[in-house]
Formats: structure tokens, C-alpha cells, sequence
């Protein structure tokens, strides 16, 4: 099992709407920069997939926003696969400030060759071997 700590990020002043509270649109964009790190972490970066031709698009997400979060909060983000086939993959998000849980998030992906499904397991499997192996 591999060890994935978790993402660290502190809230932007620019990321805050005008009730100084950080915008519900980039939940979205901090579980994107959590997801690379975790492929980082894996020692398979999205540069890697990109260049063997895989992409995972997102193909549905789920939200819940528990507290609001402000400028210079310091947010823990914990990424876990929740669920993984041969074409598709589903990550879990908890974001933490403190030992508050902030939001918590699912989201659903495929891959994907260009435009076409492909079965990560049967192209991919030392790739499919390491996600599987964080379970």
C-alpha cells in the first residue's frame, strides 16, 4: 500500500467572495490540485499519463460544504479512491481546517484515449496496479 499524504493549501485572498469567504467554485479547483498531488505522490504524474496518451475526464461530482473557509485558512485536503474498475476510477475528498471538516467531495472519472474509452487495466496495468494498490 503506498503512503499519500495529504494536500496542504492555504485560501487566496482572490479566492474570497465579497462576505470574505472563499468562493464555493474553487472547492472544485482545490480538489483538482489535490488529485495531481496525489498522482505526484504516486510517482505518476498527470504529465506521465498525458504523454502515454490517457486522459480521466471528470463524469460527475458530488459537493457538500459543511463550514465556509476564509482568506489565509490553512486547508488539509485527504484524497482517497473510493471506487476503481478497469474504466473508471472514484476519488473521495476530505478538506479539514484544523480538525473542522470544511467540504467533502466524490468525484467520478473515466479514461479515456483521445475520445475513447479504454480499459486502464489491460493498457495501462502497472498504472491500474499502483491506484489499486492504495486501496
Amino acid at each position: 500500500m503506498t503512503d499519500i499524504k495529504p494536500y496542504v493549501r492555504e485560501v487566496r485572498y482572490y479566492e474570497c467572495d465579497r462576505m470574505g469567504v472563499t468562493h464555493h467554485s474553487n472547492y472544485i479547483r482545490f480538489m483538482e490540485e489535490a488529485r495531481i498531488d496525489w498522482m505526484d505522490q504516486l510517482g505518476y504524474g498527470f504529465e506521465k499519463m498525458e504523454a502515454e496518451g490517457i486522459v480521466s475526464p471528470v463524469i460527475s461530482l458530488t459537493c457538500n460544504y459543511k463550514r465556509p473557509t476564509t482568506f489565509k485558512d490553512r486547508i488539509v485536503i485527504e484524497v482517497k479512491v473510493n471506487t476503481l474498475s478497469a474504466l473508471k476510477i472514484g476519488f473521495r475528498y476530505v478538506m479539514k481546517c484544523g480538525d473542522v471538516v470544511v467540504f467533502t467531495a466524490e468525484s467520478l472519472h473515466c479514461f479515456l484515449d483521445g475520445a475513447r474509452p479504454i480499459s486502464m487495466e489491460e493498457r495501462f496495468p502497472a498504472l491500474f496496479k499502483l491506484i489499486s494498490d492504495t486501496l
